[in-house]
């Protein structure tokens, strides 16, 4: 012993010379026992400099240095620290010492070094601390962004969590670009996080097989993994999870270039709790690779989403017959995909189960496959399409005839459903529909179709038409007799709506309107407001007229005499002045949370103790571009209105 602190560094440590033959050539892997292996970097000598000691003889000393003691002895010492606090202040002193620490395994740790020189009572006290630690799932999260995510940091998480309770959620956006995330990091984190359950890698391309692999073998209670444009994962990775993670339930593969059917496979053949599954932009991974894996997990996977895939008819064939559990599914832009497969998964019979489906972007919709699914899925609540062009009327309302148990439709970018599909779904859907939404369907034409109104769907709570050019007065005046019930309404820019086909549909409101949306609408005056205010002010709690350029201080007024339960209203680009925010602040009853006047140019600081005191109860305020109120009038409601967030 008094050799190795006597040890200078200029001569060899070992009297026999290096242990290895080759240095240069040895493996960075040292092994020190029976399963135990400690990852030591290469690294230059290290120089000890200490300070001259003079003494009569003017000799030159140097004092003795923990420094000088090589990777294998620190190893040894570190695996005996006594708590997480001791090596988390340990890993402090140095990126050696930081590197060192985070290598060793938690089961290399010395088990009786927290406890041998305690006393009997204090032994019984520290195990029950354990077990309450283990017991209590409080696990650590952490995230790294950017710069931040360094091997670095991971190293000292590492470290750091297993003092915490140890960490249970890891997730890595991106890398610094000098020094990036690499397969290192990852294994610290392997061999000191254990109790890992859900990862999230996303663009991290300097991850590799080798590093995930590491997480496979040391974090075996994963439950959740996230892999986003990660170019150097492939199978081999995907496979090592599968055989060590059987605890898995949900995955998500995006953009990643090199993972195909082999590693989708295995996840299936070996993680028989999988519930969730999301793959997209992966151009490796076929009909083999999904059919697999749907068939291995048919009775306990419930989400599904395949976006952007190479598949074919074959896949959906295999959801309509092995996806028993299946609840939600989403599919998006498959190209490949024909009228065939969605006819074939309609006929399946496996999606009993099935309450929620979206489709994007897929050509192989059209009215029979959609009549198909209608008819095979009993249960389906939600329906979700967007952008499928070849859809028509014919084919949604024979949808809505089969799927009865529907509550939810949203038709997004379908062209060619007109105003025959559009009332055709209000006319022969069940009792259950509560929610419709139309955005951005072009193929709609303002006409007057002359329908019949002996049976109105009244189960219809909340209506949505977007966008939709084509809507005016004619529809809305046949809507407001169809739908009597409504309670949310949007029709934020139907620019081609007037009070004359919109009085009409308030009148036939029989509920009471809560939530209106009429952005955009530049044709509706002070009268709708007016109308608006007296006939369901009791009810009202949103109003959105952002672009009514026709609304006045005449609204404001009747809104501020009507309207008690309303919290949240937008005024943007609207003709209110001074006098109507005055109004505003004068009711006795009105407590707004939410107000937006955002380019109402009439408004100036005149307005300052009016928005004080509806600042009263506001909790946001919007004066963007509010160009006659000064600097310094926004400095005063910032300063009185500390509660409030001012956007100015």
């Amino acid at each position: 012993m008094s050799k190795l602190f006597g040890f200078s560094g200029d001569d060899d440590f070992c009297p026999g010379g290096s242990i290895y033959p080759n240095p240069k050539e040895s493996s960075l892997f040292l092994s020190l026992g029976h399963h135990v292996d400690v990852y030591f970097p290469p690294r230059k000598r290290s120089r000890i400099s200490a300070p001259l000691v003079f003494t009569e003889k003017f000799e030159r000393k140097k004092e003795v240095s923990i420094e000088v003691l090589p990777d294998e002895c620190l190893f040894e010492i570190f695996r005996r620290l006594p708590a997480g606090q001791e090596r988390s202040a340990c890993a402090c002193v140095s990126k050696r010492w930081l590197t060192l620490l985070s290598n060793i395994c938690r089961d290399e740790f010395s088990s009786n070094s927290n406890i041998e020189n305690l006393k009997p009572e204090e032994k019984v006290t520290e195990n029950k601390a354990e077990d309450q630690e283990i017991e209590s799932d409080g696990y650590l999260s952490r995230s790294l962004e950017g710069k931040k995510a360094t091997d670095v940091r991971l190293a000292a998480i590492a470290v750091g969590a297993a003092s915490h309770g140890g960490l249970g959620k890891l997730a890595i956006r991106g890398s610094n670009s000098t020094r990036r995330v690499t397969d290192v990091g990852l294994r610290a984190i392997a061999r000191g996080c254990p109790s890992l359950k859900v990862l999230s890698l996303w663009n991290v391309p300097s991850i590799g097989d080798e590093g995930l692999c590491e997480i496979a073998k040391g974090c075996n209670l994963l439950e959740k993994l996230d892999l986003s444009q990660c170019p150097e994962i492939s199978d081999m990775a995907l496979i090592a999870v599968a055989k060590n993670c059987p605890n898995l339930t949900d995955l998500t593969i995006e953009s990643c270039s090199k993972i195909g059917n082999e590693g989708l496979q295995a996840i299936g053949r070996c993680c028989s709790n999988l519930k969730s599954i999301s793959i997209r932009d992966c151009p490796l991974l076929g009909d083999q690779g999904i059919a697999n894996l749907l068939s291995s997990t048919s009775y306990v996977m419930t989400k599904v989403k395949l976006q952007a895939l190479n598949i074919t008819d074959v896949s959906l064939a295999v959801i309509g017959h092995y996806g028993k559990a299946i609840t939600d599914l989403v599919l998006v832009g498959l190209p490949n995909v024909s009228e065939r497969g969605f006819w074939v998964m309609g006929n399946g019979h496996g999606l009993q189960k099935l309450k929620s489906l979206s489709i994007t972007s897929c050509r192989g919709v059209t009215d029979i496959g959609l009549e198909a699914v209608g008819r095979g899925c009993p249960n389906l609540k939600q329906f979700c399409l967007r952008k499928c062009a070849f859809l028509s009327d014919n084919g949604l309302v024979s949808f809505a005839k089969a799927a009865a148990a529907l509550e939810s439709l949203q038709l997004e970018e379908c062209h060619r459903i007109t105003q025959f599909g559009f009332f055709g779904i209000l006319l022969n859907c069940g009792a259950k529909l509560k929610a419709l939404a139309m955005v951005n369907c072009l193929g709609i034409k303002d006409l007057n179709l002359g329908l019949p109104l002996q049976a109105p769907c009244k189960s219809l709570r909340s209506l949505s038409i977007r966008n939709c050019s084509g809507f005016g007065n004619a529809s809305l005046a046949v809507l407001g007799k169809l739908c009597p019930q409504l309670q949310h309404l949007d029709l934020s820019g139907l620019q081609g709506i007037t009070d004359s086909g919109f009085l009409p549909m308030l009148e036939s409101c029989e509920a009471g309107l809560v939530k209106v949306n009429l952005s955009g609408c530049v044709n509706l005056t002070d009268k709708v407001v007016l109308s608006l205010a007296e006939m369901h002010g009791w009810t009202l709690e949103m109003l959105n007229l952002d672009g009514c350029q026709k609304i006045s201080d005449a609204s404001l007024v009747a809104i501020a005499e009507n309207c008690p339960l309303l919290s949240d209203l937008d005024l943007s680009k609207c003709m209110i002045t001074d006098c109507g925010i005055a109004a505003l602040a004068n009711a006795n009853q009105l407590n707004l949370q939410i107000l937006s006047v955002s380019r109402c140019y009439s408004i100036t600081d005149k307005s300052l103790l009016a928005l004080g005191k509806l600042g009263q109860t506001l909790v946001g305020l919007n004066l963007q571009h509010c160009n006659a109120i000064s600097i310094s009038t926004v400095d005063l409601l910032v300063e009185q209105l500390w509660r409030c967030d001012i956007l100015s």
